[in-house]
């Protein structure tokens, strides 16, 4: 079940895309919704609208928004573009998308004709927060490169949620982006990890591919119970198309919960179970016993023995994302605050730009 209530547009508070902050008034308070106006057609001040409260109601971590379902001012709307594919397929939300692999798209036969990643690096992530520091430190090692980014539907689904993804673009950190899965709204739309990889590199142009979910990976405190689970996936779907993977490790020694201190219980599945090929893998080389705990882990897990672990110098790391001009936050935590998470994302950001002739 959804909970359902409705209010009126008293103020816009922001725009991103086709996304729109408003401010909507509920009859005896006034409260935050989120709009997309791919999903409802135009919306403005005024205009009375149907809500799902469910998530703020659940106390759920949206931000404190509720979404708009629908507009009862303007229930007229017609999709536009040759697309027949389908997201969020069977639901009164589907959407159509004009998918670049479908048979009337300009880009049909570049799939058909594929051959190769050519070894291109690819960045599999299992938390959204490890894009903003992975294109921060790629471009300061080398602002000519072309970063495309391939969102995934374990989180957000509209890629317009993500205020990283709008920052990242608007100031050339990300050339480019694509949705998979039920994910849309980026500048391509794809059905699958395949295709997307496929579209980053034929289309976008791309010299670095990053790949993970949008805002809001959901875990349960089981071994395989959460969406960054296809980490592991991902990694094997980059070698079927010979890529070089490379599996960015969720690392912390400031979140106390046991299963994600260290290296995350999240990332030690993907690796010893889930990923059935190999990936590089990227820790940044502490010389104290923060480096005796990781080496531990990765021996207690046979981690080395199926993928490349690489120990990294990180000072110059330090240096890029204490001065980024992105803010960088993972679980309400910022750089200054956890050092070692962004730490073990940058090094791998250093190894994948290593790759690049």
């Amino acid at each position: 079940m959804i909970n359902l209530k409705t209010g009126i547009i008293e103020e816009v508070i922001d725009t991103r895309g086709s996304l729109l902050e408003l401010m909507v008034n509920m009859g005896d308070k006034s409260e935050k919704a989120i709009a997309y106006k791919t999903l409802i057609g135009s919306i403005g001040i005024g205009d009375e609208v149907i809500l799902n409260t469910t998530a703020k109601d659940l106390n759920l971590g949206t931000g404190g928004y509720h979404f708009v379902l629908a507009n009862l001012s303007n229930i007229e709307k017609e999709s536009s573009g040759f697309g027949h594919i389908m997201k969020l397929r069977y639901t009164p939300m589907q959407i159509k998308v004009n998918s670049v692999e479908e048979q009337k798209s300009k880009y049909h036969d570049t799939f058909n004709s594929f051959e190769s990643l050519e070894k291109m690096p690819v960045l599999v992530c299992g938390l959204h927060s490890m894009l903003a520091p992975l294109t921060v430190v790629l471009k300061n090692f080398n602002r000519d490169l072309r970063i495309g980014y391939i969102m995934t539907d374990g989180g957000a689904l509209p890629i317009d949620f993500s205020k990283t993804v709008h920052r990242l673009k608007e100031r050339g950190y990300l050339n480019g982006t694509i949705t998979i899965g039920h994910a849309f709204g980026g500048d391509l739309d794809c059905i699958n990890i395949y295709n997307g990889l496929i579209g980053a590199k034929e289309i976008l142009k791309c010299d670095i591919c990053i790949v993970s979910m949008g805002p809001g990976i959901v875990g349960t405190g089981t071994r395989y119970g959460f969406t960054g689970i296809e980490q592991g996936k991902i990694i094997d779907a980059v070698n079927t198309l010979g890529g070089r993977a490379i599996c960015v490790p969720r690392i912390s020694f400031k979140d106390m919960r046991k299963r994600h201190f260290g290296i995350s219980h999240h990332t030690i599945t993907v690796l010893n179970k889930i990923a059935k090929t190999e990936s590089y893998v990227g820790i940044p080389q502490f010389n104290d016993k923060k480096g005796i705990y990781i080496k531990e882990q990765i021996s207690k897990y046979d981690i080395a023995k199926k993928h490349k672990v690489l120990f990294i110098k990180f000072n110059d790391i330090i240096d890029i994302l204490a001065n980024s001009n992105i803010t960088l936050q993972t679980m309400g935590r910022t750089f200054g605050e956890d050092k070692d998470f962004f730490l073990s994302v940058g090094v791998n950001a250093k190894i994948a730009q290593s790759f690049i002739s």
